[in-house]
């Protein structure tokens, strides 16, 4: 059977990126140009500097992942692209690049929704985790708790009513002046601190699997404002670890009581949390408690990456999915149930 080579190009915030993966499985390549120098001084991402660094970056990064992989364009099965949710300008550079060369190669062009990226990435880290299987992707713009029941076959039961964990992470980092990217650092200071030193609220949902962290975002900040309005010392660190210690115990619990109640015996988390320590600690804690076998993906593979895109796109390709040349890029796509 023929090899099937894959390009994977993602651009949907700030990192531009290309990779060749073969079979789904194999990382032959895997390059980021990385923005987070550009955008920490203005403590968030400017979608104005992204979309234009990612034209300054994208042929460059293309080029280095092809050399890495040692392939040429010919040699590629097909092109794969990022083309929803993110900030627009950015995808369309992207989404612009993959179909200019998709045509000018004569390759197929497969779009891929990045949320399903990011499922995709415990398929190259772990080559036993096959579906089915429930994942927990979280990141800074979502939060989804997912049923997989087969390669592109996802079904939604829980999602964030507001805020998703990662913007959490980020607007508790910035209020208490560590910065961006807030996710990082904010873990890194609650290693200093005491996980149990505040006990902030836990949102009470009238559905079993969503998450609410607005509840919780907003307990710290007037936990800070009274602080501040008393004089009193504000323990960053401590403040830190208890928030991250309430989130993390959220996302773990409900994870593993979908996968409880719908007698899988895996459970995976993917997205840019799912490179917090305190998170991947807890629910592989929980998933061995219950006897069940638990996959993250190595933390290069949990930020985003176009090792992942091109991951998802084999069985899309499989599956005969293929993008047209009037392909657009949706900053809103929503996730889709199959």
């Amino acid at each position: 059977m023929e090899d099937v080579l894959i390009l994977g190009i993602e651009s949907s915030c700030d990192e531009t990126a290309a990779a060749v993966v073969k079979n789904g499985k194999e990382v032959l390549s895997n390059v980021i140009s990385s923005q987070v120098a550009l955008h920490a001084e203005f403590g968030g991402v400017v979608p104005e500097i992204a979309s234009r660094n990612h034209l300054e970056k994208i042929d460059e990064v293309i080029r280095l992942a092809m050399d890495e992989a040692g392939k040429s364009f010919s040699e590629l099965t097909a092109v794969a692209v990022t083309y929803g949710p993110g900030l627009v300008g950015s995808l369309l550079v992207g989404v612009s690049e993959a179909k200019a060369l998709a045509y000018a190669i004569q390759k197929p062009l497969i779009p891929v929704h990045h949320i399903e990226g990011h499922i995709a990435a415990n398929y190259l880290a772990h080559q036993d985790c096959v579906p089915p299987y429930v994942c927990l992707v979280a990141s800074g713009g979502h939060s989804h708790l997912l049923y997989v029941e087969d390669y592109g076959k996802i079904k939604i039961y829980g999602r964030t009513r507001d805020d998703a964990a990662g913007e959490a992470f980020d607007k508790i980092a910035r209020a208490v002046g560590l910065g961006y990217p807030g996710g990082p650092k904010l873990e890194q200071s609650a290693k200093e601190g005491d996980p149990f030193a505040y006990h902030f609220p836990k949102a009470k949902l009238d559905t079993p699997y969503d998450f609410s962290f607005s509840g919780v975002k907003s307990a710290v900040l007037n936990e800070l404002n009274h602080k501040k309005m008393l004089g009193e010392e504000i323990r960053v660190a401590d403040l830190c670890a208890s928030f991250q210690e309430g989130v993390c115990e959220d996302l773990a619990e409900k994870c593993l009581q979908l996968a409880l109640d719908l007698g899988v015996s895996k459970m995976a988390v993917a997205g840019g949390v799912s490179a917090n320590g305190c998170l991947r600690r807890k629910m592989e804690e929980k998933a061995k408690a219950h006897g069940l076998s638990f996959y993250c993906p190595s933390p290069v593979l949990c930020t985003d990456n176009a090792a992942m895109i091109a991951a998802a796109a084999y069985y899309d390709y499989q599956a005969g999915k293929r993008g047209e040349a009037s392909l657009n890029a949706y900053p809103s796509l929503a996730l889709t149930e199959g």
